[in-house]
C-alpha cells in the first residue's frame, strides 16, 4: 500500500493518478452493450431468454419463467431468523424516515396583479429498479432503491436482478416483500437495463431506472439515458478518510478494508496529519487482512488502488479530498464538525471515530447508492426527488398580461418569432 508525502517531488504525479481511479474504460465493452440493447428492442422476450441462457446458465422455457413469483418473497419474509426481520425492519424505517425529510412541496405564489406562479411536483408513473446478483446479494441495495420510490408516491415498482443458475437470494426475496414488491424479473446486466429502458412482452417501459452494477449495467444505463431518466453512471466503490493524530489506528485500518473488500477496482484513500499514523495504519490493515473471508479481493484492492497521503495539515488534507471527492468521507478528526463546513464534496461524510461507514450502508438512513470517481463534485446520492418531476404552473390575469405582455413582445420580436410576439399582442388589443 502506498504512503505518500505531499512534500515529495513526485507526488503531484502519484496524485493524479488516484484522481483517475474512477475511470472505466466503457468504450472496451460499448459495443457489446449497444448489441444487447438492439437485440432486446428487436427482439424482445425471446432475446431477454437467450441472454439469461448465455450470461447466467439456466434456460428459461417460457415467459411466465421471467418472474419472481410474490408467494416466494412472502415466504422468505416469513422464514426470517426473527433478529435478521427485525435488523431489516429497523433499516426500512429508518431508511424510509429520512427520505420523507426529503419531499418537495408543490407551491404557488399569488402576485399583487393577479398573476400566480408556481410549481407541481409529481411523482413518474413507473421507476425501475436494478438490484445486483451474482457474486453477491445485496438486500440492502433494494431497499435504499425502494424506498425513495415508494415515498415519492410511485405507482408502479419493478425489479430486475440476476439469477445465476437460477437461484435467487432468500434475503433479497423478503425485502422485495417487505417493500410490498409485486413485479421482479430474473432478468440482469444490460439485457435488464434495455429491458426497462424499451419494454418487452413481459416487462413494461419504466420512466426512471436507478441501482448500480458492473461495466456492462453503467454502460447501458449510459446509453438509455434521455430515452428514459437514470439515477448516476456510478464505478467502484471507494472510501475517503482524514484522520489527525489522535485517530484509532485500528479504526482506520478496518474502514479502509470495508470498501476494499467489495471490489478489486474498490479504492480505500486515507490523508493524515501524522507520519506515524499511516505507519500504523498500514500494518494495522496488513494484520486484519489475513482475518478477511475475502481476502484475495481485499489485498488486490490495496495493493493496487489504496493509498496513504501524508498531509502537513488538516486545511491540506482537505483541500486534496475535495480534489479525490471520494463517494465516501469519514473525518476521524477530534472536531469533524470543526472542518465539515470546508468540505465541498462528497457522497456522504461520516463525522466522528463512531460513525464507521457501514452503518451508512445498511441502518443510519440516509441512501447508500452515492456518486463514485469523483462525481461527487456534481452528483448527489439517490433520493426521492430521482422519482418526481417539476412542472412549472403560470397563470396570466387580464392585468398581469398588460403589465407584461409589450416587454414579452419586445424580446420575441428581437429573436424573429413574429408568431410568438403576435400572440401576446393579440391578448393586448383584446
Amino acid at each position: 500500500m502506498l504512503i505518500l508525502q505531499t512534500d515529495d517531488s513526485s507526488f503531484d504525479k502519484k496524485f493524479e493518478t488516484l484522481l483517475q481511479r474512477g475511470k472505466v474504460d466503457m468504450d472496451s465493452v460499448e459495443k457489446i452493450v449497444k448489441d444487447i440493447i438492439k437485440d432486446i428492442k428487436e427482439r424482445k422476450n425471446r432475446a431477454l431468454r437467450e441472454h439469461i441462457e448465455r450470461f447466467d446458465r439456466w434456460s428459461p422455457k417460457s415467459d411466465e419463467d421471467l418472474l419472481i413469483d410474490p408467494s416466494l418473497m412472502k415466504k422468505s419474509y416469513d422464514n426470517l431468523d426473527e433478529n435478521v426481520k427485525r435488523a431489516l425492519h429497523t433499516a426500512y424505517e429508518r431508511i424510509y424516515s429520512y427520505h420523507q425529510k426529503q419531499l418537495p412541496k408543490s407551491w404557488l405564489d399569488f402576485e399583487r396583479n393577479g398573476i400566480v406562479l408556481g410549481q407541481k411536483v409529481t411523482p413518474v408513473d413507473r421507476a425501475g429498479l436494478y438490484i445486483p446478483g451474482g457474486k453477491a446479494a445485496y438486500p440492502s441495495s433494494l431497499l435504499m432503491n425502494a424506498i425513495p420510490a415508494i415515498v415519492a408516491g410511485v405507482e408502479e415498482i419493478i425489479v430486475c436482478t440476476p439469477t445465476p443458475d437460477n437461484e435467487i437470494n432468500s434475503l433479497l426475496l423478503a425485502a422485495m416483500h417487505l417493500c410490498k414488491i409485486k413485479k421482479a424479473y430474473k432478468v440482469g446486466g444490460a439485457s435488464a437495463i434495455a429491458a426497462m429502458a424499451y419494454s418487452t412482452e413481459t416487462i413494461e417501459r419504466v420512466d426512471v431506472i436507478t441501482g448500480p452494477g458492473n461495466i456492462f449495467v453503467a454502460t447501458a444505463k449510459k446509453l438509455v439515458y434521455g430515452d428514459v431518466n437514470i439515477d448516476m453512471i456510478a464505478g467502484p466503490s471507494e472510501i475517503g478518510i482524514i484522520a489527525d493524530d489522535k485517530a484509532d489506528s485500528k479504526f482506520l485500518a478496518m474502514d479502509l478494508l470495508s470498501q476494499a473488500e467489495h471490489d478489486e477496482m474498490a479504492s480505500s484513500i486515507m490523508i493524515t496529519t501524522s507520519h506515524q499514523k499511516a505507519l500504523e495504519t498500514k500494518d494495522e490493515i496488513y494484520s486484519y487482512l489475513k482475518t478477511l473471508n475475502r481476502y484475495d479481493i481485499a489485498f488486490k484492492s490495496i495493493r493496487d488502488r489504496g493509498a496513504i497521503i501524508v498531509a502537513k495539515d488538516l486545511d491540506e488534507a482537505v483541500f486534496l479530498m475535495n480534489q479525490i471527492a471520494p463517494e465516501h468521507l469519514e473525518l476521524m478528526v477530534e472536531n469533524p464538525f470543526d472542518i465539515l463546513p470546508k468540505i465541498k464534496h462528497a457522497g456522504a461524510i461520516f463525522m466522528g471515530r463512531y460513525t464507521p461507514e457501514p452503518i451508512g450502508d445498511y441502518i443510519a438512513g440516509p441512501n447508500h447508492t452515492l456518486p463514485t470517481g469523483s462525481t461527487a463534485k456534481f452528483y448527489s446520492p439517490l433520493s426521492v426527488e430521482n422519482f418526481l418531476k417539476k412542472s412549472s404552473i403560470i397563470s396570466m390575469s387580464k392585468e398581469g398580461i398588460e403589465e407584461l405582455g409589450r416587454e414579452c413582445a419586445i424580446l420575441a420580436d428581437i429573436e424573429g418569432l413574429e408568431a410568438h410576439k403576435r400572440s401576446v399582442l393579440l391578448r393586448l388589443e383584446k
